[in-house]
């Protein structure tokens, strides 16, 4: 499959079934994640795998968009290590370097047969005090990962873009 096909195929999961996820393909999904680029490739990512059946359901009581799913990434930065634009002040490169970590541990995911859906519906410090996370980390996404249930499909929107000169301009 071609990188353009795999990304045409891939859909937001949004039912799990129970299957445990097996180690190797969460180890390649966070190979993906380790590969990504980021600014300056100060690599500010924090990847927290959430599998236990405790955890899991401390992330659903804060958001309503885990699904079921047997594992949730949560996907954030350290503060200390994401890039700072001296030239834009407050500009930082965590979300950014967040988001294409995200991107890839989702490419990679669907690669290992495994579906999930980007989610930043929810409120970040909620998140992180229901995890305990250390105050220096901002989460930017959760993603639930798992094998889609026997009928999943992607929403009816799933398949609407825009036309690709609607988004490019040359100049």
């Amino acid at each position: 499959m071609t990188f353009l096909e795999l990304a045409a195929a891939r859909y937001s999961v949004r039912a799990y079934d129970d299957r445990p996820v097996e180690q190797e393909k969460l180890d390649a999904v966070l190979e993906a994640a380790r590969l990504a680029p980021t600014a300056c490739n100060n690599q500010p990512q924090k990847i927290y795998v959430v599998k236990s059946s405790e955890k899991r359901a401390a992330l659903a009581e804060v958001c309503s968009c885990t699904f079921g799913a047997p594992v949730v990434m949560v996907v954030a930065f350290d503060n200390d290590l994401d890039w700072k634009n001296p030239l834009t002040p407050d500009y930082h490169s965590g979300e950014v370097d967040a988001s294409i970590v995200c991107t890839h541990m989702m490419l990679e995911g669907w690669e290992q047969g495994l579906g999930s859906c980007w989610v930043r519906f929810f409120d970040a410090d909620t998140v992180k005090k229901a995890l305990g996370l250390p105050e220096n980390v901002t989460v930017s996404a959760l993603l639930p990962m798992g094998y889609a249930k026997e009928g999943a499909e992607p929403a009816p929107r799933h398949a609407m873009s825009r036309e690709t000169a609607d988004m490019v301009t040359e100049l």
